[in-house]
C-alpha cells in the first residue's frame, strides 16, 4: 500500500494508440461521425432538419385554417355558413394548393427516394394521397363533376408534418459527444525551443518528439513520456482512476488529462489521429449511429400498407367502373380509398409515445436521449456501473475511524481536520471535508509544517500533533496500537488510503480510512435491480482491491476491475456475446465508449458532458436508484408504442372496405370527407392512448 500523502509509485496508465480502431479521426468532423449512417437509417428525412420540419408545420397550420372555415366538411358537420365575399369561393383552393406545394413537398421528395430505392413505404402513400386529393379537388375545380378535398388535403399534410416533426425531433443523435472529447485538448500548448526558450503554439502544430511544458492547471496537449518533473495528474476523465496519479520521468501521460501540482515537461509520442483520446473518440463514433425497433416495425406496417392501399384503391376504382359507375363516382371512391388508408395514425404512432414518455422522465429526473435506448430498458439482463462518481461520489471522503482509549472518533476527527486545513492535498481534503460533514469541533492550529513525504505538524489545543500515512510511522520508529491495527487491515485490503493521527511524535491515537465514498443510494439501487432479477455488475479502472471492496460493500455480483478506455467496450461486447441484454451506467470520457457500445447507455448527470452526450439515458439527480425507473418507464411505453401500431394498422382493415363501398348496397356510403374525420379519429385515439401513459406511476 502507497503512503496516500507521498504518492510516489510509478504508473504507466497511457493507453498505446495501437490498441485502439484506427482509421480516420472523427475529430476533423464530428458531424459526419455522429451522423454516419444516418441517410440509409432514417432515409424518409434524408436532407431535412428537425427546424425545417417545425418551421412547415407551424406555417401549414396556419394555412390550413382558411379551408377549414370555408372549406364544406365543418359546414356539414357544424351545420354554419361562414362570411361570403367576392372570391371567397376560392379561399380553400388557394390556401389547399398553398399547403400543398409547401407542406407537401417534402413528401414527394422522400416518396421519390423510397421509389428510387425500390422500397415504397409511409412517404409513398403519403405522397399518393395527398398528390391523388390535389389532382381530384383541382379537375373538380375545372368543371370536373364532384365534391372537391381542399381541407381534407391541407388537414392530412399539416397533420403529417406534424408527426414527422415529432418523429424526428425524438430520433437525432447527438452530435455533442465527439465535440465534447474534442474540447478536452487544448487548443495552445507551449513547446520549448532552444534550451529554457519557449513558444506559445496550436496544439495542432505539434509533432512527434517535440517537448512540450504542461503547467498546473493545464491538460496535457498530446500522448508523450515526462522528461522532466514530477506532478500529479488527474486521469480520471480518461482512466477511471479516482485518484490522482504521481508521474515523474519515464512515466507516460494522455492527452486531455489535466495537471495538479507540479510543472512537467512532455515529450510528444502521439498526436491527432494516434493519441488514445482519438481512439476513444472513434469508438464513440462507431457505436453511436443506433436504430429504433420499434420505428422498424411501423416502417414495414407503412411498406404493407401501402401495397394494400394501391391494391384497394385500385381494384375498388376498377369495381366501380365495372359496376356501372361514373368516372366521377369511381375517383370519389378511390380517393375514399387512399385518404382512408393515408397512415396518420401509423405516423405518430411511435413519436407520440416516444415525446410524452421523454417528457415524463424528464419530469421524474429521466433525459432520454435516444429512443433506443428506452425501448431496449424494458429487455435488460444486466446492469453494468462504473464505479468512480456513479456508484460512489468521485470524491475522497473518510469512511472509517478507529482510536486508542481515551479518544473518540469526533474528537480524533476535529484534530485531524484541524491538521489538514490548511494543506491542498486530496487526502487531506477528504480528512476537512468529512469533519464539515459530520459537524465536529473546529479547532485552530499553530505551527504548521508540510513534511514532505510524510504529511503534516502542527499544535493543536496546546499539543503537538503529525498526521501522514505509513512513512510517517516508519519515519517517527512507531508501530500500528492493537486497538487499530483490524481497521488498518481492513483497509489494506479494500485498497483504502489509511492516515495516522500522532500525538507528541509518541503516541498513535487514530487512524482513518480515506476512499472514493459511496452514494448513499448505490445499495437500495442495487437491491432494487436484484429484486427485479438483474444482475449487476461493476467496471472500473480502479485496483482490484478497490473495486472489490465496493463491490462487498453493495452486493454486486460481477467485478470488472483494472479496465482500460479500450478495454471497456469491449468487455460491453463479452457481456453482449453471452446473450445478456447490456445496460453500462457511468460519467466519465473513459466512460462514453461503452455507453454508446452498450444496449441502453445511460450516464450520470452530474458527470462530464461527453458521458451525458454518450449516453442513451441520463440521471439528472445522479441518483443510481433511478435505474429501476427506466425500466418501469421502458415497459410502459413499449406497451403503448404496440399498442398504437395495432390500432393504427388494424383500423384499417374495417376501414379500407367501408372505403370502398362493400356496403353500398344498404345505403351505407363513406365520403371522402367521412374518410378524412374517420382517418382524423383514429389519429385522436392513437394520441389519446399516448397520453394514458401519463398516468404509470414510476
Amino acid at each position: 500500500m502507497s503512503d496516500p500523502h507521498a504518492h510516489h509509485h510509478a504508473s504507466n496508465t497511457g493507453v498505446p494508440a495501437r490498441a485502439l480502431p484506427q482509421g480516420p479521426s472523427p475529430t476533423h468532423d464530428p458531424d459526419h461521425a455522429a451522423h454516419a449512417g444516418a441517410p440509409s437509417d432514417h432515409g424518409k428525412h434524408a436532407g431535412h432538419s428537425v427546424e425545417g420540419f417545425r418551421r412547415k408545420f407551424w406555417l401549414s397550420l396556419v394555412l390550413t385554417v382558411p379551408p377549414l372555415v370555408w372549406g364544406h366538411m365543418l359546414q356539414d358537420a357544424l351545420g354554419y355558413t361562414p362570411p361570403q365575399f367576392s372570391g371567397s369561393h376560392y379561399i380553400p383552393g388557394l390556401f389547399g394548393t398553398a399547403v400543398f406545394v409547401y407542406g407537401g413537398w417534402v413528401f414527394l421528395q422522400g416518396a421519390a427516394r423510397e421509389l428510387r430505392s425500390r422500397a415504397p413505404g409511409m412517404m409513398v402513400l403519403i405522397s399518393l394521397a395527398i398528390s391523388v386529393a390535389f389532382g381530384f379537388s383541382v379537375a373538380v375545380a375545372l368543371g370536373f363533376p364532384g365534391m372537391p378535398l381542399w381541407e381534407e388535403l391541407a388537414t392530412l399534410v399539416t397533420i403529417m408534418l406534424l408527426g414527422h416533426w415529432l418523429e424526428m425531433r425524438s430520433i437525432s443523435q447527438a452530435q455533442g459527444a465527439l465535440q465534447e472529447l474534442a474540447k478536452l485538448l487544448p487548443d495552445v500548448a507551449t513547446r520549448i525551443t532552444s534550451g529554457d526558450a519557449t513558444e506559445e503554439v496550436p496544439a495542432s502544430d505539434l509533432r512527434e518528439r517535440d517537448v512540450v511544458l504542461v503547467r498546473p492547471g493545464q491538460s496535457v496537449p498530446a500522448d508523450g513520456v515526462v522528461s522532466h518533473g514530477t506532478s500529479d495528474i488527474d486521469e480520471s476523465m480518461i482512466t477511471g482512476e479516482s485518484r490522482p496519479v504521481s508521474k515523474a520521468t519515464g512515466d507516460r501521460v494522455i492527452a486531455g488529462t489535466v495537471n495538479a501540482t507540479g510543472a512537467l515537461r512532455v515529450e510528444v509520442t502521439a498526436i491527432g489521429d494516434r493519441t488514445a483520446l482519438a481512439g476513444i473518440m472513434r469508438l464513440v463514433a462507431d457505436a453511436q449511429v443506433s436504430r429504433s425497433r420499434v420505428q422498424i416495425l411501423a416502417d414495414r406496417a407503412a411498406f404493407w400498407l401501402t401495397w394494400v392501399a394501391l391494391g384497394a384503391g385500385g381494384l375498388t376504382f376498377v369495381g366501380w367502373l365495372m359496376a356501372g359507375a361514373s368516372p366521377s363516382e369511381a375517383v370519389e371512391r378511390l380517393v375514399t380509398v387512399l385518404v382512408i388508408a393515408c397512415p396518420h395514425a401509423l405516423g405518430l404512432a411511435v413519436p407520440l409515445v416516444v415525446a410524452i414518455s421523454t417528457t415524463i422522465g424528464a419530469q421524474n429526473g429521466l433525459l432520454i436521449r435516444d429512443r433506443r435506448g428506452l425501448e431496449e430498458a424494458r429487455n435488460l439482463t444486466t446492469v453494468v456501473f462504473d464505479k468512480t462518481g456513479t456508484l460512489t461520489l468521485g470524491q475522497h471522503r473518510v469512511v472509517d475511524i478507529a482510536v486508542t482509549d481515551g479518544w473518540t472518533p469526533e474528537e480524533a476527527l476535529a484534530v485531524s481536520a484541524a491538521l489538514e486545513r490548511n494543506s491542498e492535498h486530496p487526502v487531506a481534503r477528504a480528512i476537512v471535508t468529512t469533519a464539515e460533514e459530520r459537524a465536529v469541533a473546529k479547532y485552530d492550529a499553530d505551527k504548521f509544517a508540510y513534511v514532505a513525504g510524510r504529511g503534516v505538524e502542527a499544535v493543536v489545543k496546546g499539543n503537538s500533533f503529525a498526521a501522514g500515512g505509513p512513512n510517517l510511522l516508519r519515519h517517527l520508529k512507531l508501530e500500528v496500537p492493537s486497538a487499530i491495527q483490524p481497521m488498518v487491515d481492513k483497509a489494506a485490503g479494500q485498497g483504502q488510503g489509511t492516515i495516522y493521527l500522532v500525538r507528541e511524535s509518541t503516541t498513535v491515537v487514530a487512524a482513518f480510512a480515506v476512499a472514493d465514498a459511496v452514494r448513499p443510494e448505490s445499495r437500495e439501487a442495487i437491491e432494487r435491480l436484484h429484486a427485479d432479477g438483474i444482475e449487476v455488475a461493476m467496471l472500473t479502472g480502479d485496483a482490484k482491491a478497490v473495486a472489490d471492496g465496493v463491490a462487498k460493500e453493495l452486493g454486486i455480483d460481477t467485478v470488472l476491475a483494472e479496465v482500460l478506455p479500450d478495454q471497456k467496450s469491449a468487455r460491453i461486447q463479452e457481456l453482449q456475446a453471452q446473450g445478456k441484454r447490456v445496460a453500462m451506467v457511468g460519467d466519465g470520457v473513459n466512460d462514453a465508449p461503452a455507453l454508446a457500445r452498450s444496449d441502453v447507455g445511460i450516464a450520470i448527470g452530474a458527470g462530464t458532458a461527453v458521458a451525458v452526450e454518450a449516453g442513451d439515458i441520463v440521471l439528472v439527480r445522479s441518483d443510481p436508484r433511478d435505474i429501476a425507473r427506466i425500466i418501469t418507464l421502458s415497459r410502459a411505453t413499449y406497451r403503448k408504442m404496440v399498442q398504437n401500431l395495432w390500432w393504427a394498422a388494424g383500423y384499417n382493415v374495417v376501414a379500407i372496405p367501408l372505403a370502398a363501398g362493400v356496403l353500398s348496397r344498404w345505403g351505407v356510403n363513406l365520403t371522402p370527407a367521412g374518410a378524412a374525420v374517420l382517418m382524423s379519429l383514429s389519429t385522436i385515439i392513437v394520441a389519446v392512448n399516448a397520453q394514458l401513459l401519463r398516468r404509470v406511476k414510476l
